[in-house]
This record gives structure tokens, sequence and C-alpha cells, in this order.
């Protein structure tokens, strides 16, 4: 079964995965694909961040082939959440992550296509003034 994978790599879908309740595990590669995490000797890591594998659940997080990425998040206390299935897996940031983001009042990056198709980031104006105009009907 292939599982999609939701965080802030985009959606990710992935063949070499194991849902159970609660845990979902993925292979070394695959992990970092999705998440942008990757499993060292110090822990998972992002960057200059590193989480420990807590030493007492060891088998909870890490096995020989696998990372039980939704156990860490949780570890993180970070939101993850599933599909009744078991097909589709949010990872959300850390509360004090979206906190640090809304200080900056830097808004997040996003690409949208103008009328002839084109597509445009908000990061390519960085440092520009950007009038941004929007609607609903709702």
């Amino acid at each position: 079964m292939t599982i999609t994978i939701l965080s802030d790599q985009g959606n990710v879908p992935v063949s070499a995965a194991t849902a159970d309740p609660g845990a979902l595990w993925l292979t070394p590669a695959d992990a970092e694909r999705a998440t942008g995490w990757t499993m060292k000797p110090e822990g998972l890591c992002r960057g200059a961040v590193c989480i420990p594998v807590p030493p007492a659940d060891r088998d909870a997080f890490v096995r020989e082939d696998a990372i039980n990425i939704a156990g860490f998040w949780q570890h993180m206390d970070a939101p993850v959440v599933a599909s009744d299935a078991g097909d589709v897996w949010a990872f959300g940031e850390r509360a004090d992550a979206r906190a640090e983001a809304l200080d900056s009042l830097e808004a997040p990056d996003f690409e949208l296509p103008d009328a002839a198709g084109n597509l445009h980031r908000l990061s390519d104006y960085r440092g520009k003034k950007v009038l941004l105009a929007t609607w609903a009907s709702w």
C-alpha cells in the first residue's frame, strides 16, 4: 500500500512504509525524503537540530531498517495525524516554530500562477513591497 505523507516537504508518496496505530515506519531514505530529517548516530537530525533516540524506548523509535517517524514527531511535541485507513499521514510544525514564524512577520512562501499561467513564488519578491488581493465567495 502506498502511503502519502504531508509535511513541509510537500506531498510525498511512500511505498515502502508500514503503518501501525500511532506508528509510521519508514526507511531512513524515505524518512529524509518525506520530512527532511536524517537518521544519524546522534539521533534524528535536520540541519543543526538533532533529537536523540530515547535509550529506554529505542525499539519504539528505531529498527534495523526503519524509523518510526510518527513516534519522533510525537516525541518532539509536534502534531501528527493519520487518516482512518492509515494511507495519509500529516506532520505539522511544533508550536514554538510556528510562533517564531509569526513573530518574524515574514509570510510563508507559496506559489501561484498569473493569468498567463506563469508561476510566481512569494520568495521571488523578498525585499520588495507586495500587494496581495484575495477574495472568497463563502
